[in-house]
């Protein structure tokens, strides 16, 4: 009540950022209010973490970053004039779990959307994929269909559904793990795989299948087009959901597409601890911002 807000954007997104504070000033809020502060991140955040009224931080971004934040918090505790709010929306691993009672175009549509919006750059994006071994033929057809329509280019082209990646940074990094993927025995490049940086950083969306379901695709966060499937027999659900809960140590989105309804009070219950926002029949990605709360657990955040 009462408190202003020093925002510092991020150095990937700072004009953007800055329009939307424009917008809140035109709206009428008084100057002062909303303080847009691009800077350096190691030093902002080295400065207002030793400011004696730092009353919180609302921060999103990497899982690093926010344990650094949270560790300069303790640091400087005893320099506080009161206990500062941390609110951190971090990485995810996301999952789309098919049951085997699931409508498979519904899941197939979400799916694609989910992992694909935005080049797999939101944090809830699913990039781990289960699926019965028995239905992988027709879901994959399903799965290919929709990935085929798929059009990546220009943001000014009112017709593409995605575009590059970021910056050369994230390019970089999504490319490692390409590398990594077309050279593991265990894994098979099901769609995409390509990329190209000569004009704009552009990785081609790829789909790809692990007979490992520990492999670092299925644990660690991408944050980018890389949606990696592991099928599993229709007799050891209850194992796989247990790779679900264990495999990662995110716990952000998560969704399960199943028409048996006693499975889908089960399923509630069982994974009710891998994700902050879990689905039901609808894509990982699923989030209103403004009417429903958004977080994750475990190193996924805390809100």
């Amino acid at each position: 009540m009462g408190n202003v807000v020093i925002w510092k954007p991020a150095d990937t997104s700072i004009y953007s950022n800055y329009l939307v504070y424009r917008l809140f000033r035109e709206a009428g809020l008084p100057p002062g209010v909303i303080n847009f502060v691009p800077a350096d991140g190691p030093t902002f955040g080295k400065i207002i973490c030793e400011h004696p009224q730092l009353a919180g931080i609302n921060f999103t971004g990497s899982t690093k970053t926010f344990r650094a934040i949270l560790k300069m918090i303790g640091d400087n505790v005893d320099k506080y004039r009161g206990y500062p709010r941390t609110i951190g929306e971090c990485g995810g691993k996301n999952y789309h779990f098919i049951h085997p009672s699931a409508n498979l175009e519904e899941a197939a549509l979400g799916t694609i959307r989910s992992s694909f919006e935005y080049s797999g750059q939101k944090c809830s994006a699913c990039s781990r994929l289960f699926v019965p071994e028995n239905l992988w033929p027709k879901f994959k057809q399903l799965l290919l269909g929709h990935y085929e329509q798929l059009k990546i280019g220009s943001p000014l082209d009112s017709d593409t559904f995605s575009s590059a990646v970021i910056d050369h940074t994230a390019f970089n990094k999504i490319s490692g793990y390409l590398q990594y993927a077309s050279s593991c025995p265990d894994i098979e490049v099901v769609a995409g795989g390509h990329r190209d940086d000569s004009v704009g950083y552009f990785i081609q969306p790829t789909i790809l299948i692990t007979n490992n379901p520990t492999d670092k695709l299925m644990k660690d966060d991408i944050f980018g087009p890389v949606l990696c499937t592991y099928l599993y027999r229709e007799n050891e659900i209850e194992k796989t959901l247990d790779l679900v809960d264990s495999t990662t140590d995110y716990a952000l989105t998560g969704s399960i597409f199943a028409q048996d309804e006693e499975f889908i009070k089960y399923a509630t219950d069982r994974l009710i601890d891998t994700t902050g926002n879990f689905y039901v029949n609808v894509q990982s990605t699923g989030s209103v911002v403004g009417q429903q709360p958004f977080g994750g657990a475990r190193l996924s955040g805390c809100y």
